[in-house]
């Protein structure tokens, strides 16, 4: 791996862990409660993650270039809650633009099994091509648009292991609660956990995040679960210290409860 790549890899996931946030969530389904100013909603959340997960768009107007974390640079979509078919994506951002933008990662999703399947496998396979020539590292997030029946282990691991083989660097995916450990182990690049619909309450999340640590992923894209919670800080410091201090579930939920 070249010194480029093993850089941002580096910048993204401190010690081999990541707490990604994603704010992307206004390109397939606009504004979104919590995100209707998303630079208010990311400040004070900025300290606490590892890298913001957004569209270039969000970024050139909302974001610090200053005082910004790492940035994975969404750049596949073209669909809309409106329209027939989420799988439907085109890449959206040029490598120029990218490039331009000095981010850190890119994020393109794949909707394996899908009517859109090889389309969005074609994507990806197109990013990696034109970011590998600059040391930028794709990760590749294994949607499944509408279909939650599709969040179990055996089409996950497909998903992931799909995406690895056409040279993603790292795999976001769904945490399931049965086998997720097979998901990873079959995956042969980092596996980071998406958050998906926003859970009832803050220690199903901790348990969720803790469980699929221990069974080997890196770590999180949390975005609804962090900043539509009451308590988006300490949501964001109780998570932090489960990512990179092994925190268990118990102690993410005392540093919930005693964060003010």
């Amino acid at each position: 791996m070249d010194w480029g790549m093993k850089n941002r890899l580096s910048r993204l996931m401190p010690g081999g862990k990541c707490f990604f946030m994603p704010i992307d969530h206004g390109y397939f389904q606009g504004p979104t409660t919590g995100l209707e100013k998303p630079g208010d909603t990311v400040a004070p959340l900025m300290e606490y993650v590892d890298a913001i997960f957004c569209t270039r768009g969000v970024l050139r107007s909302a974001i610090d270039p200053v005082k910004s974390k790492p940035i994975v640079l969404r750049v596949s979509g073209c669909t809309s809650m409106a329209g027939k078919d989420l799988a439907n994506e085109e890449l959206t951002t040029s490598i120029d633009d990218i490039i331009r933008l000095n981010v850190q990662s890119v994020g393109v999703s794949v909707f394996v099994g899908s009517d859109y399947e090889k389309e969005t496998l074609k994507n990806l396979s197109t990013l990696v091509n034109e970011c590998e020539k600059y040391g930028i590292p794709v990760m590749a997030v294994t949607a499944v648009g509408k279909e939650i029946e599709k969040r179990e282990a055996r089409y996950l691991a497909l998903a992931c292991r799909i995406a690895a083989e056409l040279g993603a660097k790292v795999v976001k995916t769904y945490w399931c609660d049965k086998d997720f450990d097979k998901v990873v182990n079959g995956c042969p690049v980092p596996v980071i956990m998406a958050g998906g619909p926003k859970c009832k309450n803050e220690v199903e999340v901790f348990e969720f995040v803790h469980d699929g640590m221990k069974r080997g992923a890196v770590g999180i894209n949390l975005g609804r679960n962090v900043w539509q919670c009451p308590k988006p800080v300490p949501m964001a410091k109780a998570l932090r210290a489960i990512i990179h201090n092994n925190a268990s579930v118990k102690e993410a939920k005392d540093i919930y409860s005693v964060t003010v």
